[in-house]
């Protein structure tokens, strides 16, 4: 399914596309509807970009137990460099 907003409802807004789509990530974020590598896919950011933004806006991360066991994991399964 994709969301359009049209030009108009943009300015309207006073907002650009690269801005909601960054105000949309940070609020599903915020409210743990999404998980950090999907907020900023949403916004259209490196993950560390995203971080970044959170930082500038005082939002911490999520990050509980079991994203910590998902990491080790992940890099357990890395090549060392």
């Amino acid at each position: 399914m994709a969301f359009v907003l049209s030009d108009e409802e943009l300015a309207a807004a006073h907002i650009s596309e690269t801005e909601a789509r960054l105000a949309l990530a940070l609020q599903l974020f915020q409210d743990d509807r999404v998980t950090l590598t999907r907020a900023a896919a949403i916004a259209g950011l490196h993950q560390m970009d995203f971080q970044r933004q959170l930082a500038q806006r005082k939002i911490p991360l999520h990050y509980d137990l079991e994203m910590l066991e998902e990491d080790l994991q992940h890099a357990a399964g890395l090549k060392p460099l």
